[in-house]
């Protein structure tokens, strides 16, 4: 609705002002909605941390009390005998070292693999290119399953059976194609003339890929060392295939599922070990925080 004034020459027209949204207010969100996007924040926090908390309060109870009536974080009764026994009585510090050390080259491997074959598909037009990609992204679509069978014949030929080398590899072919996808997309965004002027400054492709053009890709890079990192960092079943029983050799999720028994699970170990497993991804994840939005989302754009 408006109201008009008449003049000699013109008509000027007074806007009257609409009612405001129920949900907006111009061009910023309503105290209503933003109370409702809060409270369904909150809830979906809720729902995620407490499963890990209810993990907390078994740790923390004397024995192995799975069941219990309480559902208090911290039980009455709470003790950090658990916590003594999986880090001084177990080898459970060896278990997280062998993991470290597959997860991290794995990782670097991975990187260093994907970002220069990532490169190829960004800037250069070859025959079977377009092919190419596809078929790394059809590769995700196998079940890791599936995938064990093969690998595990590649590695009885070439030795690499109870090895770290044969599960670093193994990780690596799973995880590569999808990390050569992320840093592709994000590759397209990085104008190539930044490139040109670097050979023109003297530079040789290669010295204006790494002085260039990885410094620029810094949150790709860190969204896919985290990706690799998480891959190799939680898996059970090809670690279980690849190092087999060998003490010495296991990783923590392998010396974790040791404390199941065929009559009996030391719950209260089993979960201390899963609530101090937690403490190195979180600091990796809080560290590259500020990468994840910029890493997953700029790689999608082009322009």
């Amino acid at each position: 609705m408006s109201t008009s004034t008449l003049t000699s020459d013109k008509a000027i027209v007074v806007p009257t002002r609409h009612k405001r949204s129920f949900f907006k207010s111009g061009r910023e969100d309503s105290p209503f909605k933003r109370i409702i996007i809060h409270i369904v924040l909150i809830m979906a926090c809720i729902v995620s941390v407490f499963p890990v908390l209810r993990v907390l309060a078994v740790s923390l109870r004397p024995g192995d009390r799975l069941m219990s009536t309480d559902l208090a974080i911290i039980p009455p009764d709470a003790t950090l005998e658990s916590y003594r026994i999986i880090l001084f009585d177990k080898p459970f510090l060896g278990w997280v070292w062998n993991s470290l050390a597959i997860t991290i080259a794995t990782a670097l491997i991975g990187v260093i693999l994907a970002a220069t074959a990532a490169y190829a598909f960004s800037r250069w037009k070859f025959p079977g290119r377009s092919v190419g990609l596809v078929f790394l992204l059809a590769t995700q679509m196998i079940p890791a399953s599936m995938l064990m069978i093969p690998i595990y014949i590649l590695a009885i030929k070439l030795g690499m059976v109870g090895t770290y080398r044969g599960l670093v590899i193994a990780y690596c072919v799973t995880s590569i194609p999808f990390s050569v996808w992320i840093l592709k997309g994000y590759f397209d965004t990085i104008p190539a003339d930044l490139e040109e002027a670097a050979r023109i400054d003297g530079c040789s492709q290669l010295q204006a890929f790494w002085r260039v053009l990885l410094p620029l890709s810094t949150p790709a890079l860190a969204i896919t060392f985290l990706f690799n990192f998480m891959s190799a960092w939680n898996e059970y079943l090809l670690a279980r295939v690849m190092l087999g029983s060998s003490e010495s050799l296991m990783t923590w999720p392998l010396g974790l599922q040791r404390l199941q028994g065929q009559y009996a699970t030391q719950w209260g170990q089993f979960s201390a070990g899963s609530i101090l497993v937690m403490i190195p991804v979180v600091v990796l994840f809080l560290y590259s925080s500020k990468y994840l939005i910029s890493g997953l989302t700029l790689g999608g754009v082009k322009g």
